[in-house]
């Protein structure tokens, strides 16, 4: 997918320009045709594809209200719980696939120091954009569950090599590819950026090895478990489940 920076007004030339050689990307003039834009506005960050049938644009936005309305969840919360809130303190958790950061977010929330990981620039940009007004929120609990949240540009294979952490947290939910764009925007979005490659191969391994209490996987409900590997337990949902890995270390 040709994505292309452009800055919705004249004032953000400067700063688009510069996020383009960051990532390596061309400015709008610069291509003849991009099939997704990467828009800095007024307000935050934007992916967008382009296209009479494309999607509306995504955003890392922690004030949305899906993330209030799983505020403070405790034990309630079934991804605290499967990380393991209320059983140790001071979580550390790696997010070592964070996509978007709502898992992040949510975990942080519950008190853990998070960690996210994300291998894909643009994510990354989306991410960081999201993280530093987050920060910057005049919501205090904005502000104070972002304080929670550090970002890294790394591959998580890479990164988790030699790394001791409390907890790694996985979310390989990624649905088929399909030619129509009408599943979840930002899945579909995803699906065009990222490489065909096999972005999880072993990644459950590599958690395995830093991680000193547990690793945690999400599924959808059905599926089959990463790596057809079982876990020590799991959490189920509805629609997701939470497989939970029991290092040597782990209790």
């Amino acid at each position: 997918m040709t994505i292309a920076v452009t800055a919705s007004q004249p004032g953000q030339l400067a700063a688009a320009s510069a996020l383009a050689a960051e990532l390596g990307l061309p400015l709008l003039d610069q291509v003849a045709d991009a099939r997704a834009l990467l828009a800095l506005t007024p307000e935050r960050l934007e992916l967008a594809a382009t296209g009479p049938d494309a999607p509306g644009a995504i955003a890392v936005d922690f004030t949305a209200g899906a993330l209030r309305h799983r505020r403070r969840g405790g034990h309630n919360e079934p991804l605290g719980r499967a990380v393991g809130v209320g059983k140790w303190q001071d979580i550390s958790v790696v997010d070592a696939t964070a996509g978007l950061g709502r898992d992040s977010f949510v975990l942080a929330d519950l008190g853990c120091q998070v960690t996210l990981l994300e291998r894909e620039p643009v994510v990354f940009a989306l991410l960081r954009d999201g993280i530093e007004r987050g920060q910057r929120s005049e919501d205090p609990w904005v502000a104070e569950v972002c304080q929670r949240m550090t970002l890294v540009r790394a591959d998580a294979r890479e990164w988790l090599a030699g790394a001791a952490v409390d907890v790694v947290y996985l979310d390989p939910m990624f649905p088929a590819r399909r030619k129509s764009a009408r599943v979840k925007k930002d899945m579909w979005l995803f699906q065009q950026l990222l490489e065909p490659a096999d972005v999880f191969g072993g990644l459950l391994e590599a958690a395995l090895a830093a991680a000193g209490k547990r690793v945690v996987v999400k599924r959808p409900a059905k599926a089959p478990a990463l790596g057809e590997r079982a876990p020590a337990f799991q959490l189920p949902g509805k629609t997701v489940r939470f497989d939970v890995y029991l290092p040597e270390a782990g209790i």
